[in-house]
């Protein structure tokens, strides 16, 4: 840095707020598609408030009783986040993120079949004791699509054998929980 260059620690800041507050939201994905719901609890404060678009409101420690109990037999699923854009005001925070849903429907159904979901959640975020976490969210739905289950991993192109693919599971099952990759 040259002498007439000074370091702007304010906008540093904000940037490093930005990128803890990214990594909640990613994590949340994650404790979902995982079926951690411990995982997802890290990313409420304790007394937060979860609206989730007129399928759950209420206390986010409630959503969360109601996780534990579904996500361990839940479908496969797999969450993308994108259109992140993050507002930050000192220790409070806005978040707006687009978030995508795969979900694979083929248990216990007789027609099964594949879900494609878009729906847009609202957070606000809270730094308590140097902590982001989500103090208030809100989802909307935006669109639904479902289609008929056909999985032939690109006609074999990838796979001619699916069994042998190393697959996603649920926490403790999946290579997440059972890799060191610490180790080589």
């Amino acid at each position: 840095m040259s002498p007439t260059q000074t370091l702007d620690t304010a906008a540093l800041q904000v940037m490093l707020d930005k990128q803890a507050i990214y990594e909640v939201l990613i994590r949340y994905c994650r404790g979902a598609d995982r079926g951690d719901a411990d995982l997802i609890a890290q990313a409420y404060h304790d007394d937060a408030i979860e609206d989730h678009g007129g399928t759950f409101e209420g206390p986010a420690s409630d959503y969360l009783e109601m996780l534990r109990k579904v996500l361990p037999s839940a479908p496969r699923m797999t969450h993308a986040t994108t259109n992140v854009l993050i507002e930050v005001d000192g220790d409070v925070a806005r978040a707006e993120s687009y978030i995508m849903t795969f979900s694979r429907r083929d248990q216990g159904v007789d027609d099964p079949f594949d879900s494609l979901t878009m729906a847009r959640v609202i957070d606000r975020f809270e730094r308590r004791d140097g902590r982001w976490a989500i103090a208030h969210r809100r989802l909307a739905w935006e669109w639904n699509h479902e289609m008929p289950l056909k999985e032939s991993w690109g006609r074999g192109a990838i796979a001619s054998d699916p069994d042998a693919l190393t697959r996603g599971a649920k926490k403790p099952d999946d290579i997440l929980y059972s890799w060191n990759w610490r180790a080589s």
